[in-house]
């Protein structure tokens, strides 16, 4: 495999921000693209003319377009478990076979929920919905952005395996009112399955003679949710090579079609594929999840930023950080390449973020004046849909404008302490409105984005060994309980035994 020669991209001059908005007139407009009802700007990132015709050869040495073209038709870009990553076909673009299955599966998904709302499986009122990782993370961020003023169902997303957890979901709620819907790609997740049996034993203890008749079941291991319990008629699967934190477009979104409606569920998809289409077509100039992947890896291996922060000016996007902490991390957090030799370079950076106006009375003092650079993307909304005055939503917009302006500006003063530096990166994600098309296209420009980072890196974004680890050891600590398992640290067994939980 061949590899971009990072240290190249270090070398290159570091003109200001000021400098390059002051050299070039036209800057705004080469650095912005428009697509699928969002606004893009990278002007205020580093990002000029010498540092993108260096990314412009890297890309080609890289193989960039290359790998985007074997991610859309179904090979096995998922090198290390020899399989596809097929996200993109439950939304229409990639291979054939694949588009048709997703088709019929979506299709078997759809008349469930039919059968659902006329109470074919009783009067259902409450969707609880079990899952973790990517079976809840995206589920929850399409409820919460879109799903407050629905009004078809309470849906309830349960992720922690803390029994409060669900004991919250399920506080004043009918059990015999209830539809359980349990997401694990394996049907395996040792917390999915225990929160999946507590509700079980709730709805019995409610008064449920057929709780398991009351269960839906989103899987790409249909076998093994029949084992467990569920009808084969209740069973919606989804495709092995659809990974989980890419999942939200196949039987995943199940809470959010049946919660928002078959309808909205298809304009996302609709959304997702004009984002597919933009980014399988454009030139890397014009397009989007290249540019800022483009950013982004200028930022960590050319600055050696560590973190990049995410900060929503939407109450409805508040949990669009936690979702890509999963996407960008789980992905892109490797220390191998896809030939499996050691990285040289820094993958991922650390993810975080937050809401504005909040986060600029708590961690935005880091930002503007601490002695970490930390890139900065802000994400609004145009069209205003509270129902109050419009300068609340005048005032948010005024106020994330502003702080990317400040972070760039800076401001002198003879008192250091109050000396604002500037020079500091952001970028800038406005979208016309928050409608399930848009909101679509947005979760897919980040996937886009994410791919080609890794791709650029020589990585492999679509496997998560990583978390495999602790789940072993933790099924070991849980047999140590019984006198058995593995021999732990010194501090490991201390704690065990202070929590009670060794002998």
């Amino acid at each position: 495999m061949t590899h971009p020669d990072w240290n190249a991209l270090e070398a290159l001059d570091r003109p200001t921000l000021k400098t390059l908005f002051d050299a070039d007139s036209d800057r705004v407009a080469q650095l912005s693209v428009d697509v699928a009802g969002i606004h893009f700007d990278w002007s205020k990132t580093h990002l000029s003319p010498q540092v993108l015709g260096w990314f412009e050869s890297a890309a080609a040495t890289a193989e960039l377009a290359e790998k985007r073209d074997a991610l859309f038709a179904g090979e096995a870009v998922n090198v290390t478990e020899g399989r596809a990553a097929e996200h993109t076909a439950e939304r229409g673009e990639g291979a054939p076979d694949s588009v048709e299955r997703a088709r019929g599966l979506h299709a078997r998904m759809r008349a469930l929920i039919d059968a659902i709302e006329i109470e074919a499986l009783g009067p259902v009122r409450l969707i609880l919905h079990v899952g973790i990782g990517g079976s809840a993370l995206g589920p929850e961020l399409l409820m919460d952005a879109l799903g407050r003023d629905a009004g078809r169902y309470d849906v309830a997303i349960v992720s922690n395996v803390d029994g409060l957890a669900l004991e919250e979901a399920t506080r004043g709620f009918d059990p015999a009112a209830t539809l359980l819907v349990i997401a694990s790609k394996t049907f395996t997740t040792s917390e999915t399955m225990l929160n999946a049996a507590s509700t079980i034993q709730w709805m019995s203890e409610g008064g449920v003679e057929d709780p398991y008749g009351q269960v839906i079941a989103l899987t790409a291991s249909p076998d093994k949710a029949i084992e467990w319990g569920v009808d084969e008629t209740r069973v919606l699967p989804f495709n092995e090579a659809v990974g989980g934190r890419y999942s939200l477009w196949s039987s995943i979104g199940f809470p959010a079609a049946l919660g928002l409606g078959w309808g909205a569920f298809e304009e996302m998809l609709e959304g997702a594929a004009e984002m597919d289409r933009h980014f399988r077509l454009s030139d890397w100039s014009k397009n989007a999840p290249v540019m800022a992947a483009f950013a982004d890896l200028y930022y960590t291996q050319a600055r050696g930023c560590e973190t990049r922060a995410t900060f929503a000016y939407d109450e409805r996007l508040r949990l669009l950080p936690s979702y890509l902490q999963q996407l960008e991390m789980e992905s892109n957090g490797k220390g191998v390449t896809t030939d499996g030799e050691r990285v040289t370079r820094p993958t991922a950076p650390i993810t975080w973020g937050g809401v504005g106006t909040d986060g600029q009375h708590a961690v935005f003092q880091l930002l503007h004046q601490g002695t970490r650079l930390v890139p900065v993307e802000f994400v609004a909304v145009i069209e205003q849909e509270d129902v109050f005055s419009d300068d609340h939503h005048r005032q948010l917009l005024i106020n994330c404008f502003a702080q990317g302006a400040a972070l760039m500006a800076g401001k002198g003063h003879d008192d250091p302490a109050r000396a604002y530096p500037g020079d500091r990166p952001s970028s800038t994600l406005l979208l016309d409105t928050l409608d399930p098309r848009t909101l679509g296209a947005l979760l897919a420009f980040y996937e886009h984005r994410t791919f080609v980072s890794a791709a650029m890196l020589g990585i492999n974004p679509f496997d998560q060994f990583g978390v495999e680890l602790g789940k072993e050891m933790a099924k070991a600590a849980d047999a140590a309980s019984s006198g058995g398992g593995l021999d732990f640290d010194a501090s490991t067994t201390d704690l065990l035994k202070r929590a009670g939980l060794s002998a």
